[in-house]
């Protein structure tokens, strides 16, 4: 299991919550697939490890290096079909609908110089890794929604129960199935063990990407919605505003972004990452709770604060949203990229 510096993490247990940042992790599931679990977010520093903080400034840790292990990857068009389990208003659901669409925009040519990094420039990052393998640029599409506010199958769901709904809800070709869960659906594992997961499904002859995202709102904000909650565990810093005024939904965003840049690159299994198959670094989970420059466990970076709502974001996206994105890692320099 990778850890972040001056912390120290054991397996997470139902009884026992993990407490890294965000970083990938697989568990083996039955038959149908292999889901990487986004671990929960704890980014305070205990005594000792502020403590230390000149000392092991001192020590520089070797590169993260993500290999291509020659497997498929998602590229070209990406459809995207959306559940929405449970009940979501529509101004929430906006808030990811909006997020989707920034990350591939049509071009719009514009007459005025663009300050402010954009969700469409974040997501460069992942398809540099895809281009570099030899595949074709990535353009993600919307192609469905389907509404589930009748709670199908319960408000308690095992990750095999997930897989079945992405499963049912179905993707076209070289897609993903997202399935979100309302803040009141508890999901195995979820705020014990994980803030979401992307895995695959059969799909007739081939396999199927899925990824599951949960708001946290009302369950664990503090592990799966820092830095707009105070953290779960250690030091209690003061909440960043959340860019489109929901600590669930904007923390969803972080994990769904972390997610879906790790599906891309790494579907199956065979893609980009370091280390055990069985326990990837993806290209967002190599840097743990990174938003900024200058950031370290327990403080997210500099960011970007709105001027009328104080809310913290680091990019820009479709109708003048706002959200924070994590640091991808940089496959030229081996480091974390923060929007600048």
């Amino acid at each position: 299991m990778n850890t972040f510096p001056c912390s120290s993490h054991p397996t997470p247990h139902p009884s026992h919550p993990a407490h890294p940042p965000h970083f990938m992790a697989s568990i083996h599931q039955p038959k149908e697939s292999t889901p990487f679990l986004l671990f929960l977010l704890l980014l305070s520093f205990t005594d000792l490890c502020v403590a230390s903080r000149k000392l092991s400034s001192l020590y520089q840790p070797p590169p993260t290096i993500l290999t291509y292990h020659r497997g498929a990857l998602l590229e070209g068009n990406i459809p995207i079909s959306v559940l929405w389990y449970g009940k979501f208003s529509p101004s929430q659901r906006s808030i990811i609908i909006d997020f989707l669409h920034s990350l591939t925009p049509p071009h719009r040519p514009t007459t005025f110089a663009i300050t402010t990094p954009t969700v469409s420039k974040w997501w460069r990052t992942v398809d540099y890794y895809v281009q570099k393998a030899g595949k074709r640029k990535t353009h993600v599409l919307l192609t469905n929604q389907v509404l589930d506010e009748g709670y199908s199958m319960g408000r308690l769901l095992r990750r095999s129960d997930v897989s079945e709904l992405a499963r049912r809800l179905g993707v076209m070709a070289g897609g993903v199935a997202l399935v979100l869960t309302a803040a009141d659906v508890a999901v195995e594992g979820f705020c014990s063990a994980a803030c979401g997961m992307h895995g695959s499904v059969a799909a007739g002859s081939a396999r199927s990407a899925y990824i599951w995202v949960g708001d946290s709102v009302s369950q664990c904000p503090g592990q799966c919605a820092w830095p707009f909650h105070k953290p779960a565990y250690g030091q209690q810093g003061q909440p960043l505003g959340a860019p489109n005024g929901d600590v669930g939904l904007d923390g969803m965003v972080i994990n769904l972004a972390t997610l879906l840049a790790g599906s891309v690159t790494n579907p199956y299994g065979g893609g980009y990452f370091q280390g055990d198959r069985d326990a990837p670094v993806e290209v967002a989970a190599g840097c743990p709770g990174v938003y900024g420059e200058g950031a370290y466990p327990g403080y997210a970076g500099k960011l970007r604060v709105d001027v009328k709502t104080k809310a913290s974001y680091n990019v820009e996206g479709e109708k003048g949203r706002k959200y924070l994105v994590p640091a991808l890692l940089d496959p030229i320099s081996n480091s974390c990229l923060p929007m600048v």
